[in-house]
């Protein structure tokens, strides 16, 4: 079992950075591939990014990639987005989710646990 709660988000003006962290409960936290995924409005939840237990892969929607980065502290349970060069469009709640699978990293059905979001509003 494992419990997730994210913090970190807010309101922010487009070009602004934000860090998200998702602290986790559970002794097997390490063994876990981490993603975060986000939700506007009437869309569905969408893949973010992800990172294998190890930190050493890691993997990002199109959409954000080259600016924002993932990564994780297994000593911690903790793992981080840090968001940069921030976009209106990047405004969601953003939700941390853990997997036992590598593969599939970017399918929301893998994931078998979940935060509760944090919100992200990004002001043109």
């Amino acid at each position: 079992q494992v419990q997730l709660v994210e913090s970190g988000g807010g309101l922010v003006q487009a070009g602004d950075s934000l860090r998200l962290s998702c602290a986790a409960s559970g002794r097997t936290f390490s063994s876990y591939t981490m993603g975060w995924f986000r939700q506007a409005p009437g869309k569905e939840r969408a893949f973010v990014a992800a990172v294998t237990w190890s930190g050493g892969n890691t993997n990002y929607a199109a959409s954000v990639k080259g600016r924002f980065t993932i990564s994780r502290d297994n000593a911690k349970n903790t793992v981080y987005l840090q968001m940069n060069s921030l976009k209106p469009e990047d405004t969601a709640v953003y939700y941390c989710a853990a997997t036992l699978e590598s593969l599939y990293y970017w399918l929301r059905s893998k994931y078998n646990y979940w935060g509760q979001g944090t919100q992200v509003t990004v002001s043109s």
